[in-house]
């Protein structure tokens, strides 16, 4: 199995529009980050099977895919619907086109407001010549229950987010949760044995929707997978400085970062 990170950025991105401070400026192409996004795959590049689970569509989504080389995915898993993680949906239209009608699953609530914000992709009413659209089956996922999508087992987990309610997802000894601002007792069960946690960590004061550094410190550490890395960065830390700060086993992500486990 392996993982890419595509987007490592917080919803402003990084650089930021209009900033001028070190980390914007920064000349480290790791301090470059798009929006959260990620794949998921097994096999190995170029081998007859391959599948993979793209996690969101964030605004950069044509550019991070084009930079990863991954022409196809088999579905996607949205954990909300706020617009740093949908906004580039319509660049699934490439795929689609190509491939054919592609599943997005997700937390009921979010796939029914995509319906709803997108409603030229899913009113079933086919495009006039020419102008294609993405053709999309949304599926909606139930919490705690486990299912299996392009062979594998993918199991979403509930979190808060503000008011509302995201999906982290267990795919085999992966965990991708993102947009968290807790990880409760009962979705701790859930994340026993993992080889590789991917976990949002905002800023060092606390936020009222998000995990602080310390705080994501402390839940990977709770959770104990094997390897963790730190999403969701923001321009307030540079990726050489935070990866001097975190603790042996934690480390922060980055755009095209690929790990094999």
């Amino acid at each position: 199995m392996r993982l890419t990170i595509l987007g490592s950025g917080t919803s402003f991105g990084v650089p930021q529009v209009g900033c001028e401070c070190a980390v914007c400026r920064s000349e480290d192409p790791r301090d470059r980050r798009t929006r959260v996004s990620a794949v998921v795959e097994t096999g190995g590049p170029g081998e007859a099977g391959v599948t993979r689970l793209l996690i969101d569509t964030p605004p950069e989504l044509r550019l991070q895919l084009t930079g990863a080389r991954i022409g196809s995915v088999d579905a996607v898993l949205y954990t909300h619907d706020h617009a740093d993680h949908i906004m580039g949906i319509d660049d699934l239209r490439a795929m689609s086109v190509r491939f054919g009608r592609l599943p997005v699953y997700g937390p009921p609530d979010t796939l029914e407001r995509l319906a709803q914000r997108f409603s030229y992709i899913f009113d079933e009413e086919p495009p006039p010549p020419g102008t294609p659209k993405p053709e999309l089956a949304t599926v909606p996922l139930k919490p705690g229950q486990a299912v299996t999508i392009a062979g594998m087992r993918v199991l979403p987990i509930p979190f808060e987010h503000g008011s509302l309610t995201v999906y982290g997802y267990r795919i085999g000894d992966l965990a991708y949760l993102t947009d968290v601002k807790s990880v409760p007792p009962a979705a701790m069960e859930h994340l026993k044995g993992l080889k590789l946690l991917v976990l949002n960590a905002l800023l060092d004061r606390p936020h009222p929707t998000h995990l602080s550094i310390g705080e994501a410190i402390d839940t990977a550490r709770a959770i104990g997978a094997e390897r963790s890395l730190f999403t969701h960065l923001t321009h307030k830390q540079s990726h050489l400085d935070l990866s001097r700060r975190l603790p042996h086993g934690i480390e922060p992500a980055y755009d095209g970062l690929s790990i094999s486990f």
